[in-house]
């Protein structure tokens, strides 16, 4: 009976409204960042989906101030790899006192900044509050780190979550942040706004027919596990606007100041310039007499790899110049042949140790250091490179990730047009029609948000957290 009741304790979220009034507001927050503030610590548990330089940091730091001075207790900050030291540079040019923590040692009172990777050596009942900077990194329902914060996040009375790219692609995702927060699970999200697509069977038997007729199809070369979850969930017709006025009741969106109502006159960046080049190999893909559209992500894989060289050298002929430039790729092998081609080029892979990578990150920050090498999963998130303007970046199924490997350079701070490079090849056409999609669907979704911000539905969980369980004799004798 013991172990049962240990495991539903686990499971239980704190139920209740915990948020209070500003107890500090410092003047070097923005108008717009003030009200952003202040509604998220009314909250108690609340999500800023707030836009790359649109000064998450600070807000950040003076949230965590006033649940520090109003419980006299321990906040934790969590951030990506490398961006803990970042931050402690913003909270000492904000004079907020905040402490890098490694291995989970605490002190008195105060703001505790630690990465995402070292969250088990802390225990959640030593703080009053939790930030989670960068929070996309828990849109997955089932991977490890999601499921970590969520027992760790159960039982605190604040938690803010803030990011810039929230779910862009699937607004299933946003029921993750939800259960983080303590407001509906994943699950009952599911259930009250989506409905599970009847047509399964008639769709996958259309996509055996197809493979069977060895046809180019797209959906049809697709891997049969990968395939059965596509349009798995669709959001029930009459449930779309409930559904957004219900994700305002807990988050804010803010892209430009003027999205809450505020002019956008220091926040108006320079021009982006995309450019996007088109690499032709020199000799098709073995069997074809002309260069063809990779189907699947086995295809695509083995046309990145069959084309490295072209794309690398590409990739050296556009950084050329003696400007700051970062690189970003996807695969090692990618990476090792930019390192040699390029002579001055800082490499930073997995395998780079911590302290290096941070060296490398402030190396890069400070001039020392020209060009950085390096994959979006690995530095996309948190960092601040407004003194440089030039990115370069392989096509990517994952637009997350481009937005966020472009938005380090093009932020707020930047004073000069930022130029973008994005090199693909012929094959790679399915890819960049992909991505084209999902900013589409990231910019619907941000004016979704931005449109129910002030018309937000509450709706409370399913469960009764004062009624204690009771368990039959039957079930544990």
């Amino acid at each position: 009976m013991g172990d049962y009741a240990e495991f539903l304790e686990r499971k239980k979220q704190l139920g209740g409204d915990h948020g209070f009034d500003p107890i500090w507001m410092p003047d070097f927050l923005f108008d717009f960042q003030r009200v952003l503030v202040e509604w998220a610590l009314k909250k108690g548990r609340s999500a800023i989906f707030a836009d790359c330089g649109m000064g998450k940091t600070p807000m950040q730091l003076v949230w965590a101030e006033n649940v520090v001075r109003k419980t006299n207790g321990r906040v934790l900050l969590l951030t990506p790899l490398a961006v803990a030291a970042q931050t402690i540079k913003e909270s000492e040019k904000f004079g907020i006192r905040a402490t890098h923590s490694r291995d989970g040692k605490l002190g008195k009172a105060g703001i505790y900044i630690s990465n995402y990777e070292r969250l088990h050596y802390f225990q959640p009942d030593d703080f009053a509050g939790i930030i989670c900077d960068e929070s996309s990194i828990l849109k997955h329902f089932g991977g490890a780190t999601q499921k970590a914060l969520t027992r760790f996040t159960a039982k605190m009375p604040n938690r803010l979550l803030c990011t810039a790219t929230a779910a862009p692609n699937d607004y299933i995702e946003l029921g993750t942040s939800s259960e983080v927060l303590g407001a509906l699970g994943y699950s009952d999200m599911l259930s009250r706004f989506f409905a599970q697509q009847d047509n399964k069977k008639h769709r996958m038997n259309d996509v055996k027919l197809a493979r069977g007729a060895k046809t180019g199809n797209h959906y049809a070369r697709l891997a049969y596990r990968v395939s059965q979850t596509i349009g798995q969930y669709r959001m029930k017709g009459h449930a779309e606007e409930a559904f957004w006025r219900w994700v305002c009741s807990w988050a804010r969106a803010c892209r430009m100041p003027s999205d809450l109502g505020f002019d956008n006159k220091d926040f108006i960046l320079p021009e982006l310039i995309q450019n996007d080049h088109i690499v032709h190999p020199a000799i098709p893909a073995e069997g074809m007499l002309f260069e063809v559209d990779a189907f699947g992500l086995q295809e695509e894989r083995q046309e990145r790899r069959r084309t490295v060289d072209e794309r690398c050298r590409k990739a050296a002929e556009l950084v050329s110049h003696k400007r700051p430039a970062v690189i970003w790729c996807h695969y090692n092998y990618e990476g090792d042949a930019l390192a040699k081609l390029i002579p001055d080029a800082v490499q930073i892979s997995g395998a780079t140790p911590e302290d290096e990578r941070e060296r490398a990150y402030a190396g890069f920050s400070d001039g020392s250091i020209r060009v950085i090498v390096t994959k979006p999963k690995i530095g996309a998130w948190g960092l601040n490179w407004q003194h440089c303007n030039h990115v370069i970046t392989f096509a990517s199924h994952s637009y997350e990730q481009f937005y966020q490997a472009v938005r380090r350079c093009w932020r707020f701070g930047q004073t000069r047009p930022v130029t973008v490079d994005v090199i693909s090849t012929k094959g790679e056409r399915h890819i960049r029609d992909n991505m084209e999609r999902k900013k589409q669907a990231a910019d619907i979704m941000f004016t979704r948000l931005v449109e129910n911000m002030n018309d937000s539905l509450h709706i409370e969980r399913q469960e009764d957290y004062d009624k204690p369980v009771e368990v039959p004799k039957w079930l544990i004798a």
